[in-house]
């Protein structure tokens, strides 16, 4: 007897039919997400520091800054309705604050991590402290947003910062398969040359750092159609690609100097294992001097900084902790749709 087939409920069809509009090139979405209402504290060069709002009173906790990576949007912290820190953070009756460093371009070719880790954070923190009465500050960060906040830390032990927290932050870059191609043509061609493109363009362009991001997940990028396809009936599935593609859409550029930084200190050197990082004028900041608490939380399924890359921060940085939240990819530890039960909860018993 032939099988019988049972077409799918009408509500699902109509579903499936308004977002396969949505999605398509005159459609505008299947969601809308303004994202959380902020408030502009203080807006100065690569600085402009944004409280976010909460409907009811904040209890007396310290204040949270969260510290975003270079290349990358605050929307980060603020991705979607349950695939928001800052919301959750606010759901916990804290004050949070996110530092957003704007558009980098050719002009700003000359930014390094001195710009970062002597101006941009420290004066940030120090407001955050202030609005405060002198409390001190929680800081969280991601990926290269907790480097450049354990380098504050380590530099200017004197903050006013309570804690520090780096989600998906790589320590040791010799245990990352993404970046060893780039450090065997560094040791056989010389930085000169694997830099020169980069250094011609003043820095990594918005659209190259985009198309980098995209190829560290090529199996999403081939399989993106089809997984479209297949979940025209479910709009939040959509709802969550979408997000994903507008945040990567977004991502801005690295300055010049600071992505040389990046590839000669951070990856072909791998100062960041000995624990101290050298910079300019024969400046070294060591990570012995953090004089406050630090949490790594990592991911072996992270394919941009896995877990083990992560947890060798516990062996430079004085009393740091790791923990594990295994599944998860690089954006899925602060935004991803399991990281409120599985790398969130970490950070909740840090600061508590």
């Amino acid at each position: 007897m032939a099988p019988v087939i049972t077409a799918p409920p009408l509500p699902t069809l109509a579903t499936a039919a308004r977002n396969a509009v949505a999605i398509s090139p005159f459609g505008s979405g299947v969601e809308s997400y303004p994202g959380l209402p902020a408030k502009i504290v203080y807006d100065g060069p690569h600085r402009q520091l944004r409280r976010f709002y909460r409907a009811s009173p904040a209890s007396r906790r310290r204040p949270v800054l969260l510290v975003p990576p270079l290349a990358v949007s605050t929307a980060c912290f603020d991705l979607r309705p349950g695939q928001s820190l800052a919301a959750h953070l606010l759901d916990g009756g804290r004050e949070v604050y996110v530092v957003d460093y704007g558009t980098i371009s050719f002009a700003d070719r000359a930014m390094g991590f001195e710009a970062w880790i002597d101006d941009i954070l420290p004066s940030t923190v120090q407001r955050v402290s202030d609005a405060h009465g002198g409390e001190s500050v929680d800081l969280i960060g991601w990926s290269l947003g907790g480097t450049l906040s354990l380098l504050t830390a380590a530099a200017h032990p004197e903050l006013p910062i309570a804690s520090l927290t780096a989600f998906g932050t790589p320590i040791d870059y010799s245990l990352i398969p993404a970046v060893q191609p780039l450090i065997v043509a560094d040791r056989l061609l010389g930085t000169r040359t694997v830099t020169a493109a980069t250094a011609l363009m003043g820095g990594v362009p918005g659209p190259l750092v985009q198309a980098i991001y995209r190829g560290m997940a090529p199996m999403r990028e081939l399989t993106k159609p089809l997984f479209l396809a297949r979940n025209l009936h479910d709009t939040e599935a959509l709802a969550r690609t979408e997000a994903v593609d507008g945040f990567i859409g977004s991502m801005p550029g690295y300055p010049g100097r600071a992505y040389h930084q990046i590839h000669s200190r951070l990856m072909v050197r791998n100062e960041l294992t000995s624990g101290t990082v050298r910079l300019s004028r024969g400046r070294a900041v060591s990570l012995s001097e953090i004089a406050t608490r630090v949490l790594f939380v990592g991911s072996r399924t992270d394919n941009i900084a896995n877990g083990p890359a992560v947890e060798a921060g516990t062996e430079v940085v004085p009393g740091a902790r790791y923990a594990a939240a295994d599944g998860l990819s690089h954006l899925g530890l602060i935004a991803g749709v399991d990281a409120p039960t599985t790398s969130w909860p970490h950070l909740d018993d840090f600061l508590d």
